[in-house]
């Protein structure tokens, strides 16, 4: 079993070249936009047709500001629109689905 990987361990993970091994299609989304690439975190995102993908989905197209797509997004993935920065939506999400996957062990 792996240890668990706190969201500062995830955080501190960004200054690495690729994301860390075994993470879900959805974190590794997330931590493709945490550095910097909307376009690697978008096709990750698209590879986990879940709520966890939709929900970081809705993120990318909040943050690059098509906010129709966004609320569609949103609503797929049974979230209600953000209206919190980005930074912190970022944080919000990378906790949640961290938790998610420690539980899922």
């Amino acid at each position: 079993m792996k240890p668990q990987m706190t969201l500062d361990d995830f955080r501190q993970s960004l200054t690495a070249t690729e994301p860390p091994a075994g993470l879900s299609h959805a974190l590794c989304a997330i931590w493709w936009d945490g550095k910097g690439d909307w376009t690697r975190a978008h096709e990750s995102a698209q590879q986990d047709e879940g709520s966890d993908g939709s929900w970081v989905h809705a993120y990318l197209h909040r943050k690059e500001g098509d906010q129709s797509n966004a609320a569609y997004w949103y609503g797929r993935a049974g979230k209600p629109v953000c209206r919190e920065p980005l930074d912190a939506e970022w944080l919000s999400i990378a906790a949640d689905m961290l938790c998610d996957e420690q539980a899922q062990r």
